[in-house]
């Protein structure tokens, strides 16, 4: 069997973060030489799970956590925090993502995912719900205006029925925009903080 050195090894999936079939193929090996090495060495494997991630995000985290130090940074934390516990969905594990048809409460989430966590903007992108009765492009051009954001980063948009005569056409009248940033460390960290808060006493 072919020798391959441990610090090899570590530089190749470690350090460049490549995959196993990216190192057979550097290597010249088979998968199953590295795996055995790599056993050898007992040096952990990723889960399918975390190279996925590592596919998809091949840069590194498109986040950064940014060290809080004023009042106004802290306060807009807790915002945030409150706003995704109250307002955002949970249960995709996959991304964060946070709907409502207030413009100032969207307006008030981006910004905290900007200022506290430093996203990569580019990264972000938007799905627009709106009724049967309502413009479309209307909407889409007053969410773009509002919040500052390319027509590529909407989703095709979703056309429901009408509701009915009520107090919903003021409500929704630029229907519902949902955030959504793909990233599930960043989702798990923002539900960490969450299970924090409950802690609190």
């Amino acid at each position: 069997m072919v020798f391959l050195a441990k610090k090899d090894i570590q530089r190749l999936y470690f350090q460049d973060k490549r995959s196993l079939q990216e190192i057979s193929k550097i290597i010249g090996v088979s998968t199953h030489t590295i795996c055995y090495w790599m056993d050898t060495y007992k040096l952990p494997r990723r889960n399918r799970s975390d190279a996925l991630y590592i596919k998809y995000n091949p840069n590194g985290n498109p986040f950064m956590c940014k060290n809080l130090v004023s009042h106004k940074d802290w306060f807009l934390f807790g915002l945030g925090i409150g706003l995704y516990w109250g307002e955002g969905t949970k249960s995709n594990t996959h991304s964060v993502r946070l709907g409502n048809t207030d413009p100032h409460l969207i307006k008030m989430f981006l910004l905290f995912l900007k200022k506290c966590y430093e996203i990569d903007e580019k990264k972000l992108h938007f799905g627009l719900q709106v009724f049967r009765d309502m413009s479309a492009v209307d909407a889409k051009e007053f969410w773009k205006k509002h919040l500052n954001i390319e027509e590529k980063q909407f989703q095709k948009i979703i056309i429901t029925p009408t509701l009915g005569v009520g107090t919903y056409r003021k409500k929704t009248q630029y229907g519902v925009l949902t955030i959504y940033f793909n990233n599930k460390k960043l989702r798990d960290i923002l539900v960490g903080e969450i299970e924090k808060m409950k802690k609190i006493r």
